[in-house]
């Protein structure tokens, strides 16, 4: 398998999300909202939630994709022991890389969630 080894996991059960949106703090720009918890671990889980609003399978993928690759990329800047939800607002749609990118790492910030900045 992959010899890197990631410093996040993936938050995959539905308890797990519905505890993030009940019990953690909301932040939002124009294409991503961020649902920030801490948890018990030394290790951040991240989750992504893109609605069938937003587009068909291959859309959705793509944002997916694209948003998990910009938390890998600096993943290093991010405080660790947090859930973290990132819901996929519909104006991201078309957006490129570098937008969904910035939009992440924005949301970090004002989260005050990133530790270099």
């Amino acid at each position: 398998m992959n010899s890197l080894k990631k410093n996040y996991d993936s938050l995959k059960k539905n308890s797990d999300f519905q505890n993030v949106y009940a019990n953690g703090k909301s932040m939002a720009n124009k294409y991503l909202v961020m649902y920030v918890l801490s948890n018990d671990l030394s290790i951040n889980r991240l989750g992504i939630s893109v609605s069938k609003k937003v587009g068909n399978s291959v859309v959705r993928h793509h944002l997916t994709r694209l948003i998990r690759e910009s938390y890998r990329l600096n993943s290093s800047m991010f405080n660790s022991g947090l859930d973290i939800v990132v819901v996929v607002r519909n104006t991201a749609r078309d957006k490129s890389y570098k937008e969904i990118e910035s939009a992440l790492m924005h949301l970090g910030k004002i989260q005050k969630i990133l530790n270099n900045i």
